[in-house]
């Protein structure tokens, strides 16, 4: 059995035993924090924890490990509820696209975006995507990230998705932190489909949904419900093709446009709706009584130069927000969860707080983990972060560029 004590902590965040499950509105400026602090594990297990004053003593130092954290945090892994971490290649050309003026619409007009993500994952073989994504998948870990979520997506074919969707299953055997697998085969129409929806739509349904089932691959569903993608019908209709095999829903509402989509995809009773850049009163009324959860992606924002979501109208309104990464090769590609905390904080104005519950009781129930993520509490096994010595939890927001983690805990 591995012991470790962690000792004079200069704050435990996000400890307690009756921590809610999700925070809305104005619960997510509550942060709980225990002050000169102590943590016990026992293979990764929470067996003790208090204050420093109130510490009882070890009897037996036999194989603990001592670590002192004087002057530094220990808090939740972060949850990362929304990636595209397996795809074949970076996509830097585009990015020079855009320097030179082309939106990001402009360039999937012209083949690239998604269907350039897909011819090349359509070549690489399932090795090598595996491979490839285990690569970035080991460095989210060193960067913080506890648990995530991987969508397919990028092979808008039957051979492609269900491609992407069993190398998700090996990383998911693979690695120690939970994966979540989501089905986006309605990423967008593929050129063959370009003048066939109907046709596109009847290969999902029909052809893909039934081998993804058969082979337990995904565990939610997601469509690309925007302005040229899939409309809010097309949208229902593959969610609830979905919900037969008992695929949940998560779903990309509002990038661009809004098309009614945030209210369609509750009414499908959607874990999450994502993006959000763009909100009218309908979307803010319904997340405000709503469980759906509102997961922000302002790395997809700072990278594509588009709005950034509204968290102050979505908490004001009390809606429950979560934060993601959107890592992808496209629109953002970085899974750094403590630059999109920065990002939160200083482009949407959430606090310091907020954005930590952003990313870790509220980012734990985007992938339904509230019962082992995000907390730290007797007997929970969730993945810990140890930051370097910092003056306060608001600075890691506020030196964006500096690595503030010492040592993750898993």
């Amino acid at each position: 059995m591995r012991k470790q004590f962690i000792k004079n902590i200069k704050g435990l965040v996000q400890v307690g035993e009756d921590l809610p499950n999700i925070l809305r509105g104005q619960q997510m400026q509550q942060l709980p924090i225990l002050e000169d602090a102590y943590l016990a594990l026992e293979d990764n297990t929470v067996v003790d924890y208090g204050l420093m004053s109130d510490w009882p003593g070890i009897t037996d130092w036999r194989d603990v490990e001592v670590i002192d954290a004087t002057n530094c945090f220990v808090l939740p892994a972060f949850i990362d509820s929304h990636t595209h971490t397996v795809f074949a290649a970076s996509r830097e050309e585009e990015f020079v696209d855009r320097i030179l003026g082309l939106t990001y619409e402009e360039i999937a007009a012209k083949g690239g975006g998604i269907l350039n993500s897909a011819r090349k994952l359509n070549d690489m073989s399932q090795e090598a995507l595996f491979e490839a994504a285990c690569s970035r998948i080991e460095k989210m870990i060193a960067a913080g990230t506890g648990a995530l979520e991987i969508k397919s997506g990028y092979g808008l074919s039957v051979e492609g998705e269900l491609k992407m969707l069993r190398v998700i299953a090996q990383l998911k055997a693979h690695f120690p932190i939970e994966i979540k697998a989501t089905f986006l085969g309605a990423h967008a129409l593929p050129q063959a489909y370009k003048e066939n929806r109907v046709g596109y739509i009847d290969l999902l349904v029909n052809d893909i949904l039934p081998q993804i089932a058969q082979e337990n691959l995904a565990d939610y569903i997601d469509v690309f419900c925007e302005r040229n993608y899939f409309t809010c019908e097309e949208m229902s209709q593959i969610l609830e093709a979905g919900a037969k095999y008992g695929l949940k829903p998560k779903v990309h509402v509002n990038q661009f446009s809004v098309l009614g989509g945030v209210p369609a995809a509750i009414q499908k009773e959607a874990i999450s709706v994502d993006h959000l850049e763009e909100l009218d009163q309908n979307d803010l009324d319904a997340l405000a009584v709503s469980s759906t959860i509102a997961t922000l992606l302002p790395g997809c924002s700072h990278f594509l130069s588009i709005p950034y979501g509204s968290a102050r109208k979505l908490i004001d309104a009390n809606a429950i927000v979560a934060l993601a990464s959107d890592f992808n090769p496209g629109s953002s590609p970085s899974y750094h969860l403590m630059h999109i905390m920065s990002l939160a904080c200083i482009k949407m104005k959430m606090t310091p707080q907020e954005a930590i519950n952003a990313l870790t009781i509220n980012a734990a129930a985007a992938l339904e983990l509230s019962e082992s993520h995000g907390k730290i509490a007797f007997g929970r096994q969730s993945p810990l972060i140890l930051t370097k010595a910092v003056p306060s939890l608001a600075y890691l927001a506020y030196a964006y560029t500096e690595d503030h983690i010492q040592r993750i805990f898993i």
